[in-house]
């Protein structure tokens, strides 16, 4: 399928003028088609070449995308072995790269009770590649500023967009308490390479090499749980809590048997992986009623519950948490009625 012409599209038009300046690979440019889309403003598409195969050409448009993280994390990334796109050409002035095909097969599409533990085990393999060789100058530090503005995206865009709450100042009080027990939980945690969106939709079904890994470019250094319960605990598919506790333990023995700095008591790195967690989903509740409410991408209203899910057992389970769970009851009566309740 051949992509449409649209006049107004200036950035496929620069694009197209791109590629047609690049000699090798060659490329059978009219092929050019839609491969995928995400969360941000970039955009992916699929294009032949005259050999044989595909590659995968990423529209990265400047002032809003920069395509430097992306090439130096996939240059870091490739180093430790796990599979990551080559980059084959690259315009950093205008935001394009072209990469190679790591295929068009998800984690999520591939997914079900029969290939679950073979997937996941690569993917935990995979994560103690990339964790073991991790150097704490070559990425950006998941420090506690950044930590949290990620957590304030929960009160602002969740509680007052998607709720039409304003919390009252004890509420604020509140909840500010248990960010900050979490963060205190996430800072103490030992330090490794953090993808930061290590899930279904971002894990790709290889062959050999299984995961291929994309969307990398938000990488930074930081604590060790993060992407085990980014995986583990996905906002786009669930699991029975016996089997993401199997995969978390397996995960557990392999990074210790590999020398990494997990703790060594399977009942305090459960904790981690828990508070860790809560942090991801709090910061993932606000990201999904930002991209409905401020870039139109309502189709994330529906992982919300799944996502609150999350939120409310971790919480039920900790006394140093029960604000959390006290506050979002009382604003259950608040939550927009979109054919699901909490």
């Amino acid at each position: 399928m051949s992509l449409n012409t649209d006049s107004s599209d200036l950035r496929l038009t620069q694009l197209r003028k791109w590629l047609e300046t690049i000699a090798a690979p060659r490329l059978a440019i009219a092929s050019l088609r839609p491969a995928s889309a995400d969360a941000s403003f970039r955009r992916y598409f699929r294009v032949d070449t005259e050999q044989d195969g595909s590659l995968i050409v990423m529209d990265a448009p400047p002032p809003q995308e920069d395509v430097k993280p992306f090439i130096h994390v996939a240059d870091l990334f490739a180093a430790t072995g796990v599979s990551v796109p080559r980059i084959l050409a690259q315009d950093v002035a205008q935001g394009f790269l072209l990469l190679s095909d790591l295929g068009a097969t998800t984690y999520l599409h591939q997914l079900n009770t029969d290939t679950a533990h073979k997937l996941y085990m690569d993917a935990i393999d995979a994560l103690v590649l990339l964790q073991t060789q991790s150097k704490p100058e070559a990425l950006p530090p998941y420090d506690r500023a950044l930590l949290q503005r990620e957590l304030q995206l929960f009160p602002d865009w969740y509680i007052g967009r998607h709720l039409k709450v304003t919390l009252t100042g004890e509420q604020a009080a509140s909840l500010d308490k248990v960010f900050d027990t979490l963060l205190a939980n996430n800072l103490a945690q030992p330090q490794v390479y953090v993808h930061r969106d290590y899930h279904s939709r971002n894990l790709m079904v290889l062959p050999a090499g299984n995961p291929g890994i994309l969307d990398f470019q938000d990488a930074v250094y930081g604590p060790i749980t993060y992407d085990l319960v980014s995986l583990l605990r996905d906002a786009y598919v669930q699991w029975d809590e016996e089997m993401v506790l199997d995969w978390m333990i397996r995960y557990w023995e392999r990074a210790k048997k590999a020398g990494l700095p997990v703790n060594p008591d399977i009942d305090s790195f459960y904790r981690d992986f828990e508070f860790m967690g809560l942090q991801r989903h709090l910061k993932v509740l606000g990201i999904f009623a930002r991209l409905a409410y401020r870039d139109g991408k309502d189709a994330y209203l529906r992982d919300i519950p799944l996502v609150m899910e999350y939120t409310l057992k971790t919480a039920r389970r900790y006394r140093e948490l029960m604000p959390l769970v006290r506050l979002l009851e009382k604003l259950e009566d608040n939550a927009p009625q979109v054919g699901y309740t909490f």
